[in-house]
């Protein structure tokens, strides 16, 4: 008996990554009163990776994460609400962007820049993967 091995028709795999680096928005975020009085400067830093077997195509942008949509989903979640915890806003971020089907894994940092004397910053990095099944 022969074995046929067939060849994949795809010839590449895709993992494409959407970075947004040193977004800088003034939101309203802090546990301490001062902090819920005045709006502060954080940075975004967001790596979004997509492991699509879908070519991108410019004529179809479901087939690509839109780094101009993110931002607007970022800023609209950031708009009018105050987080505790940046690690509440991460979730709220991790829940808007994990909506498009692409997206398999997020890379987030966020930063305080103003909060602490004699730093640069001070903050948080998340990643979270979205579990396969």
């Amino acid at each position: 008996m022969k074995v046929i091995k067939f060849k994949s028709k795809n010839k590449f795999k895709y993992i494409r990554k959407v970075l947004i680096k040193n977004l800088i928005l003034n939101i309203s975020v802090g546990i301490h009163e001062f902090e819920k009085k005045k709006k502060q400067r954080v940075k975004f830093n967001i790596e979004i990776t997509s492991n699509s077997e879908v070519k991108p195509d410019k004529k179809n942008l479901s087939t690509i994460i839109n780094y101009e949509e993110i931002i607007k989903e970022i800023e609209s979640i950031t708009k009018n609400k105050h987080f505790e915890l940046l690690e509440d806003l991460a979730e709220n971020i991790f829940e808007k962007i994990y909506k498009n089907n692409l997206v398999k894994k997020i890379n987030l940092k966020l930063e305080k820049l103003d909060i602490i004397h004699n730093t640069e910053s001070v903050g948080i990095e998340i990643i979270k993967n979205k579990n396969e099944k």
